[in-house]
């Protein structure tokens, strides 16, 4: 028998490769089989490690501006010599991970620190830049990160707005900088969501970051009229576009003052660790994250890796913290089984402190209720 192990991470509790790890060694102490491990991620936490793992790259340090202006973090970019990639995942930069508790403010935080990464990655020589953009803790519209490569936002008398999502309702003049050559940039998204609307990144993804109902009012205007700016200054249309929410605009923000082009996070990472190829001779394929919920089936981990293994014929388990999907959308998504970490009646708290444990049980009853019929 053999078994890909494609696990997401659990966010807050494993990283991919320490939930991959759990599942292999539990389920080879029950089967006896091939187990192969496929660290997964969607241009979320994790990606840069992700790739790193199945691409043989190295990493490379820089002390950047953090999600808040007076921040500094230690971050930096993966980079893979033989084809002159950088990947940068602007969660070490910009991420929400990176504050403390109350902290979190989108009116304030910027991408500023991501822009600098990819500046750094410009002159160590890249030809081609990958930006991961899950996890952010800003929704500035890619701003800050266009600030740090020479772009300038001006109010009506000619100064630089603040930075962060309230100075975006004053700008009045987009400058462009008197020099920018950058490789092509591919901005890999975990999301579908729209720049602007009900679905966009400050209604959808703005409390999670902080921002109270008046604050998403005041970031869904500035988004807006950043958006209107774009169309009417650089002939960029960035309102609509499929997955330019990611990131709270970043996303967006990368198509007009990057160049850059929209893509799947799941399917560039899969690509990268030849998660088809592994598959193609498979048994099960199995995968898992922290919540399986309805989001997980828009762009993400579970949703990329289930697919696949449609594809090719191939079993299919997810082991999650929770699982939300109900047993008929999991038949018909070509789940085989669906096994929770956390079961009825445990608490949170609980789930979040054993979660090692109660994966490798959990992971232990797939291959024994399942793997062994």
């Amino acid at each position: 028998m053999k078994i890909v192990v494609a696990m997401d991470s659990f966010k807050g509790s494993l990283t991919s490769v320490e939930a991959c790890e759990i599942v292999a060694d539990a389920i080879g102490c029950s089967v006896d089989a091939e187990i192969i491990i496929k660290p997964m991620a969607d241009g979320g936490e994790g990606t840069a490690e992700a790739m790193l793992r199945s691409g043989g790259g190295v990493w490379i340090e820089k002390r950047v501006m953090g999600p808040l202006p007076d921040m500094e973090v230690e971050a930096g970019f993966a980079w893979f010599e033989e084809t002159k990639t950088a990947l940068v995942e602007m969660a070490k930069a910009s991420g929400l991970e990176l504050l403390e508790r109350g902290q979190g403010d989108p009116l304030a935080t910027t991408t500023y620190g991501t822009g600098q990464l990819i500046k750094a990655a410009v002159e160590h020589g890249a030809e081609r830049i990958q930006l991961a953009v899950g996890g952010s803790a800003t929704v500035d519209g890619g701003t800050g990160a266009a600030a740090a490569l020479g772009w300038r936002f001006l109010d009506s008398h000619g100064n630089p707005v603040c930075p962060g999502g309230a100075g975006l309702i004053d700008i009045a003049d987009i400058v462009g900088p008197a020099e920018l050559e950058l490789p092509a940039v591919e901005v890999l998204c975990d999301v579908d969501n729209p720049l602007c609307g009900e679905d966009g990144a400050a209604r959808v993804f703005g409390p999670q970051k902080g921002a109270d109902s008046a604050a998403v009012s005041l970031l869904e205007a500035g988004l807006l009229h950043l958006a209107d700016l774009a169309a009417r200054q650089l002939g960029c249309e960035i309102a609509d576009t499929a997955g330019g929410g990611a990131a709270g605009g970043l996303a967006a923000g990368a198509t007009a003052f990057m160049g850059g082009s929209l893509v799947s996070g799941i399917e560039t990472v899969m690509a990268g660790a030849d998660l088809a190829g592994e598959a193609a001779s498979a048994d099960w394929v199995v995968t898992g994250e922290g919540c399986f919920d309805e989001q997980s089936l828009r762009g993400k981990v579970v949703s990329g890796v289930l697919a696949l293994a449609r594809e090719r014929g191939v079993r299919a388990a997810v082991l999650a913290g929770q699982v939300m999907v109900s047993a008929g959308d999991c038949e018909k998504l070509g789940v085989a089984a669906a096994i929770a970490c956390r079961e009825e009646g445990m608490s949170l708290d609980y789930a979040l402190k054993h979660c090692r444990r109660l994966l490798g049980d959990r992971a232990k009853r797939l291959a024994c209720e399942y793997m062994l019929r």
